[in-house]
């Protein structure tokens, strides 16, 4: 099975038991969001300032790897022609639900992001992509199929998860891996994520996160660190995410 198969049957299992990430939201969010009272995260718990987004009435976006039912109702509610990608398919059975309670369109598409993305070039004016890339080895693929079918001059607001996580154990208390943290190429790793049924994951450098934007023709307007929203590296206040704002040229 590819690993990728792997994370979306696991993920699918997290969403069953009541994984934070894939509880969609109520009713009384949504009437929120239409009066213009909301807030979306794409690191575990610092809101997405709102003028990362500008105008979002009448735009295309691409929720990547967004789905759950939390954002893409927000974003549908204050005008935005929504798309999500997943590929887990408990996480947009949560779109569907929340679309379908609500009465708004959107477009749902189950589709494996470490592949070519199954849009055009050009096609959206935002992306948003909250922390997942965590769950994929090669980073730089997907900021070149971001920067592919975003419009020039469009937006990517990405959270990523810094290498801090992978090099410490499951109470955070000492340092017990090298870098980089790669489960194909390291059993022992495997075994770790296995034994805390984690998925597979790998960490990524900032270089890979920051400079692969520059390098794939978006440019870095503005960025902050968050952290895990719990565990001791949060209670030590320890940066472990970043959440950027970048534009393509």
């Amino acid at each position: 099975m590819n690993y990728t198969d792997i994370n979306a049957s696991t993920i699918d299992r997290w969403v069953d038991e009541g994984w934070e990430w894939g509880k969609p939201i109520d009713h009384e969010t949504y009437l929120r969001a239409l009066r213009g009272d909301w807030d979306v995260l794409l690191t575990p718990t610092k809101p997405v300032p709102h003028e990362w987004f500008g105008e979002l009435k009448g735009k295309k976006l691409l929720g990547l790897a967004s789905g759950g039912g939390q954002q893409m109702p927000v974003f549908a509610a204050l005008g935005a022609e929504c798309t999500v990608l997943d590929y887990s398919e408990r996480q947009l059975e949560s779109e569907r639900l929340v679309s379908e309670r609500e009465g708004y369109p959107i477009r749902i598409v189950r589709a494996d992001m470490t592949r070519r993305f199954p849009f055009e070039d050009g096609e959206f004016d935002l992306i948003f992509h909250p922390v997942s890339n965590c769950y994929v080895k090669d980073v730089q693929h997907i900021w070149r199929e971001c920067a592919r079918v975003l419009k020039k001059g469009g937006a990517l607001l990405s959270g990523t998860d810094h290498f801090v996580n992978y090099l410490v154990d499951d109470d955070e208390e000492r340092i017990v891996n090298r870098l980089p943290f790669d489960p194909l190429e390291d059993p022992e790793q495997m075994k770790q994520l296995a034994d805390s049924d984690c998925g597979v994951q790998f960490s990524h450098t900032l270089t890979e996160q920051i400079a692969g934007q520059l390098k794939a023709d978006f440019t870095l307007l503005d960025l902050y660190e968050d952290t895990n929203g719990s565990g001791r590296l949060h209670e030590l206040n320890v940066p472990t995410m970043l959440a950027m704002r970048s534009v393509k040229n």
